[in-house]
């Protein structure tokens, strides 16, 4: 049985030890859907507080900046790249965020980190206009690089 990697032998919590691992090119790509009806589909090009989808796009680029602050086992990363897109689609938003870095470590949880908050942007940007839209699918689309291989999501 294979064993997380952020336990001890105790079962206590703690940060890896990524000094040993090589500094390879990592990156990530997640994605997460904010599913809203069309009046609000609608609205967005109306919407007072700005563009909905540009600030949700810069939110998860400063978002993955801050991804070791946020969770409390992650590394800070030197990102060398992220970049997030928000389109609209049926039925709602779709949100992908791609990070990269070289580093001992992946940038899951950056890509993770960047997608989430974008899709909470969305829903802040477009609250007032209906409190049920409902923010699914947070997931990692692909990574690549580091000592784990690479991965794509069977559905990909």
């Amino acid at each position: 049985m294979e064993k997380l990697s952020h336990f001890d032998e105790t079962g206590r919590a703690r940060m890896v030890d990524v000094s040993e691992k090589a500094q390879t090119r990592r990156e990530a790509t997640a994605a997460a859907f904010v599913a809203m009806d069309q009046r609000v589909l609608a609205a967005l090009p109306q919407n007072p507080k700005g563009n909905p989808l540009e600030t949700a796009r810069f939110a998860g680029i400063q978002a993955a900046k801050q991804t070791a602050m946020l969770i409390p086992m992650c590394h800070p990363l030197p990102l060398s790249f992220i970049d997030v897109a928000a389109t609209i689609t049926e039925g709602g938003i779709a949100i992908e965020a791609t990070a990269a870095t070289t580093a001992g470590t992946g940038v899951e949880m950056e890509a993770l980190t960047a997608a989430s908050i974008a899709a909470l942007t969305v829903y802040d940007m477009c609250k007032a206009l209906d409190k049920g839209i409902v923010i699914r699918e947070v997931r990692l689309l692909r990574k690549t690089g580091g000592k784990s291989g690479d991965y794509t999501a069977a559905d990909r």
